[in-house]
């Protein structure tokens, strides 16, 4: 994570407004990714002591050195160039010198010619792997500009919320993705659903608020925010201590944050497949992929998906494929729909999982299917 030292922020009454950096910052960003690239395969020193004099255009001096780290963190890896490695090369010498005391230079010289290689090819490696002298790489990624401001920014809010005491998300869609982020990484959080809504609340224990792990545990917490860019709508409201202060950080739509990679529609090719053929088989039904959660035992459960007569809405069904579930998540699932007691749900079971009927949420359609889920079959049950 980013030091505290670049955190680049202002205080307006008991925000803090994150320096954002935008399309003014681009022209100094440009001579950054030149300057990058001419001392790409050079020691990392050559480029530090480059970048410690002025840069052709004006920069900010905070958010120059705040996009200095994010593009070293950026490179395909840093390489060491040394003919012999230099761990090796260090105990070598050390034995020889211990084995029989001698001038620096003799010992050099005695164990580069059982290396087979010169006295100064040995030298050079002895240091090799110290950061300053590895080579500099190239981006792992083309990189532009924009696409260098706008991962600075995601780097400076992620920073932020290490100092997190306690974050509220507000989600408006997309939620799916989120709460199953926020499990898979163990994030201490409360999910509640938004009455009238596909989206979902997340209140999250900050990782200021921990006694341990906090580093790992503000990662996954900060993994969240790009995936906020894939929501229709959210608001990220964290509680912040900074310098012994109480502050108050927002996101919103529109803030400059770099999104991650767009999130698959389907979980599966079999929930993919049977939206396909049962739009084109039921032209008249609306086919809504993540519909709104259900509340069920103080937890929620995100359908896979709302089938929805176009001409009367009143007829909704709730759709849910179990395919390949473990057997103590599929216990957990049916347990949830089962406390829920809906009286619109359809279940369509891989026959390979052999659910006993006292397993399955009383009133519930079921539809059992085989590699894929026949649309027809759920036809028939819509329209019963």
């Amino acid at each position: 994570m980013l030091p505290d030292r670049l955190l680049s922020y202002s205080v307006a009454g008991a925000f803090v407004v994150p320096h954002f950096l935008g399309e003014h910052d681009h022209p100094w960003l440009r001579a950054l990714l030149d300057e990058h690239g001419r001392f790409v395969g050079r020691p990392q020193r050559e480029l530090d002591a480059r970048l410690r004099e002025p840069m052709p255009c004006e920069s900010p001096p905070m958010k120059l050195r705040l996009a200095v780290q994010v593009l070293t963190r950026l490179q395909r890896g840093h390489r060491t160039r040394a003919a012999v490695p230099p761990r090796r090369a260090r105990a070598l010498l050390f034995e020889e010198a211990a084995r029989a005391p001698a001038p620096p230079s003799d010992v050099i010289s005695r164990v580069a010619a059982t290396l087979a290689v010169t006295p100064q090819d040995l030298r050079d490696s002895l240091f090799a792997d110290l950061p300053g002298e590895r080579l500099v790489g190239p981006p792992s990624a083309p990189m532009s500009a924009g696409a260098l401001a706008l991962r600075t920014n995601l780097t400076l809010v992620q920073a932020l919320l290490l100092h997190a005491i306690a974050v509220r998300i507000d989600v408006d869609g997309g939620a799916r993705v989120l709460v199953r982020h926020a499990k898979l990484r163990g994030l201490i959080c409360t999910v509640t659903a938004r009455s009238g809504s596909r989206g979902a609340v997340l209140e999250i224990s900050g990782p200021f608020a921990l006694f341990r792990k906090t580093q790992l545990y503000g990662r996954a917490l900060g993994e969240l925010v790009p995936l906020l860019a894939w929501c229709p709508h959210f608001g990220l409201h964290a509680e912040c201590a900074l310098h012994g202060r109480r502050l108050t950080l927002d996101l919103r739509p529109g803030d400059p944050i770099f999104p991650a990679a767009e999130p698959r529609q389907y979980d599966s090719a079999v929930e993919e497949r049977f939206a396909r053929d049962f739009r084109k088989l039921a032209p008249e039904w609306d086919v809504v992929r993540e519909p709104e959660p259900i509340l069920a035992e103080g937890t929620l459960a995100f359908p896979d998906f709302a089938l929805q007569r176009r001409s009367d809405p009143t007829r909704r069904w709730l759709l849910e494929i179990v395919g390949f579930w473990t057997p103590d998540y599929l216990a957990r699932k049916l347990a949830l729909y089962r406390s829920a007691r809906l009286s619109n749900l359809i279940l369509c079971i891989d026959e390979d999982r052999n659910c006993a009927d006292a397993e399955l949420p009383p009133g519930a359609r079921v539809v059992r299917f085989r590699r894929r889920v026949d649309p027809a079959d759920v036809l028939r049950v819509v329209n019963a």
